[in-house]
């Protein structure tokens, strides 16, 4: 019997230049990687500059590959973890984004009563950033989004 691989997943926000944009290179990481991807975010500019946030599932080492390809292909990559911003210190500890984290990044630690941010969960919706209060969670995406 075959050993089962636990798969990796990993959320990657791309950007792309318009020379990449109208090429089917995210595709291609299903067909030259055997890896799968779930589009989370997609915008393309008036100037055909492309923007995404995708989940990537696949064998680690098939991942490595998949990212070096779109490298190569003039693809930007960059972990959301990256994209996300957490002011621990203007965090009031509310839990009103823990309500609308669709992902459950966000979530209240019961014995601590402290608000739990797992980064590689999130897939920067901004969903925490329009209901926290002090503006303690900023997401830092593409301005024409």
């Amino acid at each position: 019997m075959k050993d089962v691989i636990k798969a990796f997943r990993k959320i990657v926000h791309l950007t792309f230049p318009p020379e990449s944009s109208n090429r089917p290179v995210v595709c291609n990481l299903t067909r030259l990687f055997d890896l799968t991807f779930n589009i989370l975010k997609a915008h393309i500019t008036p100037r055909q500059e492309g923007a995404m946030i995708i989940e990537i599932v696949g064998s680690e080492e098939n991942y490595r590959k998949g990212i070096a390809y779109l490298k190569e292909q003039g693809v930007n990559t960059s972990s959301v973890a990256q994209r996300i911003s957490r002011d621990d210190e203007a965090c009031i500890e509310c839990g009103l984004c823990t309500a609308l984290c669709p992902t459950g990044a966000l979530a209240v630690e019961p014995a601590a009563r402290r608000v739990c941010f797992e980064s590689e969960r999130c897939t920067a919706c901004g969903m925490c950033t329009r209901v926290c209060p002090v503006g303690a969670m900023k997401v830092m995406l593409n301005n024409d989004w």
